[in-house]
């Protein structure tokens, strides 16, 4: 459904927004970072306040005509707060990468030291990266996983701690597929006189839901994205304790950023608001759920799971023993509607570009209302395609199932895509 004034102003626009309707409810989703923000979210983010300049604070504006401004946004910081049990919040950050970045302004000087997960492992760019800013500026001390178990090697992470003694442990990853021990980490940054930074983007709202442990006791500061598995607009928080919440405040603004996207944080507060109901927490655990089926059975099928399977929303799948690449991988599956994203694996072999392995996720299909038999129906069109180049025939009919599929599960009727299973007939118009 397009607008009818973007469709009068500027028509190619609108077709190619059309087209992206079109996309996503045809599309079945697997990448673990995108999901759907509901109608409230969509139209908070899309509100007149994106017309609003409002730098500063509630109460401590630069600009007059800010007191909805001042409303929306502490109702955002009240509320993340509350969801996360935080002692302070910050809600103006643009990004996950801008909120990583405000926590080392705010706290770090250039050169020192810090401790982070190695990208190739599960980690995320900001968190030392050569390429990113993060490795730029500061001295950088990679940690990971287990060869034989793929698991977060902590003996490793001790150990660099006290040879390196760095000033913040990063914690927190984007392709790691099982429970972070956030009460080891908080214990070893104790010992070397580290702060501890918990980059929660990607298990954020598992834990708001309170299926998936919660780093705020533990960690100085807590950052996240706030869509994911939030389902909120694309924007960043910061949690902190009170301590370093004026230092954290300085870092975002003025340090970092001018006028923050007021229409932004009312759809975070309004994100916030969704995360609280009962049904958003049981769809957290079904994502869960969801997570570990597809996995199982996919490992039925012959692929290898990494670290043998997941205790959150997403797995990566080694693909080496197929004799496939991820971008390979990626394209096949794209050609047949089904996206997900290559990926490094630990020790990986391949470029980066190319990558032996593919992220799997599963907060968009949940958030679709998909449940454990989808996921079996889902695996069977994954295995399906990736047993051979499928001729255009054989390609056509699996794009006809994907399209099936998800056409049984739409993803919000007011959208105009509806669908003509019984989960579209259970959703109001």
């Amino acid at each position: 459904m397009v607008p009818e004034a973007l469709s009068q102003t500027d028509p190619e626009v609108a077709a190619a927004l059309e087209a992206e309707v079109t996309r996503q409810s045809d599309t079945l989703v697997l990448i673990a970072s995108e999901n759907y923000a509901s109608r409230a979210v969509l139209e908070a983010t899309g509100s007149v306040f994106t017309n609003k300049y409002a730098e500063g604070y509630p109460g401590r504006r630069y600009y007059g005509g800010c007191e909805n401004s001042d409303t929306v946004e502490r109702l955002a910081i009240e509320r993340a707060k509350k969801i996360f049990g935080a002692e302070h919040a910050n809600v103006q950050p643009h990004s996950g990468s801008q909120a990583n970045t405000a926590v080392y302004m705010a706290m770090l000087t250039p050169g020192d030291t810090i401790l982070g997960m190695d990208l190739s492992h599960g980690g995320h760019l900001t968190h030392g990266h050569p390429l990113n800013f993060s490795g730029r500026f500061f001295k950088v001390i990679p940690y990971g996983v287990h060869r034989e178990t793929e698991l977060l090697d902590y003996d490793q992470l001790d150990r660099l701690a006290r040879q390196h003694r760095p000033k913040l442990i990063v914690a927190g990853a984007s392709a790691y597929a099982r429970i972070i021990d956030y009460p080891r980490i908080r214990r070893i940054a104790d010992e070397v006189g580290a702060l501890v930074m918990a980059d929660i983007a990607h298990v954020a709202g598992l834990i708001a839901a309170g299926v998936h442990p919660n780093p705020t006791a533990f960690a100085d500061f807590v950052t996240t994205t706030t869509h994911k598995t939030l389902r909120g607009p694309r924007g960043a928080i910061i949690l902190c304790r009170e301590r370093y919440a004026k230092a954290i405040d300085s870092a975002v603004f003025p340090g970092m950023q001018g006028g923050p996207l007021m229409h932004a944080i009312a759809a975070k507060a309004v994100a916030f608001r969704e995360a609280m109901s009962d049904a958003f927490r049981d769809d957290q655990k079904r994502t869960i759920e969801n997570a570990a089926a597809l996995a199982q059975a996919l490992a039925a099928g012959g692929l290898r799971i990494v670290s043998g399977g997941t205790d959150t929303h997403l797995f990566l799948v080694d693909l080496r023993p197929r004799r496939l690449t991820g971008r390979t991988t990626e394209q096949r599956l794209d050609r047949v509607g089904i996206a997900l994203n290559k990926n490094t694996i630990p020790f990986d072999p391949e470029k980066p570009m190319i990558c032996s392995g593919v992220r799997i996720g599963t907060p968009a299909v949940t958030t679709r209302g998909m449940r454990l038999p989808q996921m079996r129906d889902i695996a069977k069109l994954v295995l399906e395609t990736l047993e051979a180049e499928p001729e255009a025939r054989r390609e056509a009919a699996l794009r006809e199932r994907v399209v099936a599929l998800c056409r049984a599960h739409p993803i919000d009727p007011w959208l105009g895509r509806r669908g003509t299973g019984p989960a579209a007939a259970a959703r109001p118009s």
